[in-house]
């Protein structure tokens, strides 16, 4: 199966032409229309060097709010407010955050200067979202991603301090779960989000619950 080019037409392949590991597609913009079409069908992008690469890997790794795990450590950390939670308080902070976080086993990051521009305008779009945790009046940890109706799909996370980005995903978890989300799309397995609860389902029941929820 060969790899698709995207060029100015917005549109996207199906889904079940993805290679094994995922990749659908390459090329195109990130432009806003691009990018909510890509989410409402399951696609995300990535960027390899100076070419935005689209993925929808099967499985899919999500997390369901009502299966939230949070474990005793982390109870008593929340019961204690440890840190200060907010939200949207400073979506630029979190997205640059991720973009400098060095990571075991990546060498530099995905997080172009035209992926800040273009989620950056999906924020003022109401689209793109951050939550933030905050200790000793310092940004400590946080993540972002993209609402669309029903569904959050998560972007990137980092932490400065033991637990705040833990803290930031259950806290605000438990607000988008108040405010009607049904899923949270994690993208890829990671065991930190394992641990919190998500899981893995097939590919054709992610996009399935997507055209319910978006």
């Amino acid at each position: 199966m060969s790899l698709h080019v995207l060029n100015d037409k917005i549109w996207f392949p199906p889904v079940e032409d993805a290679l094994e590991d995922g990749l659908l597609a390459a090329g195109g913009t990130l432009s806003t229309e691009r990018l909510l079409l890509a989410y409402k069908k399951g696609i995300f992008p990535w960027y390899d060097g100076e070419l935005p690469l689209w993925w929808c890997p099967n499985p899919r790794f999500i997390l369901l709010p009502d299966e939230l795990v949070i474990s005793k450590s982390m109870k008593t950390l929340l019961k204690r407010n440890a840190f200060e939670f907010t939200f949207n308080k400073d979506f630029s902070g979190v997205v640059n955050a991720c973009k400098t976080k060095e990571r075991k086993g990546q060498d530099g990051t995905w997080i172009k200067s035209e992926v800040v521009e273009a989620y950056t305008e999906l924020h003022k779009l109401g689209y793109a979202h951050s939550a933030e945790t905050w200790y000793e009046g310092q940004l400590v940890g946080g993540l972002y991603g993209v609402r669309i109706g029903k569904v959050f799909f998560g972007e990137s996370m980092f932490s400065h301090k033991s637990n705040a980005s833990k803290y930031a995903f259950i806290k605000y978890v438990e607000q988008l779960k108040s405010e009607g989300v049904l899923l949270i799309d994690c993208q890829v397995y990671t065991e930190h989000l394992e641990s919190l609860g998500a899981k893995m389902i097939m590919r054709q029941q992610f996009t399935h619950l997507l055209e319910q929820l978006t």
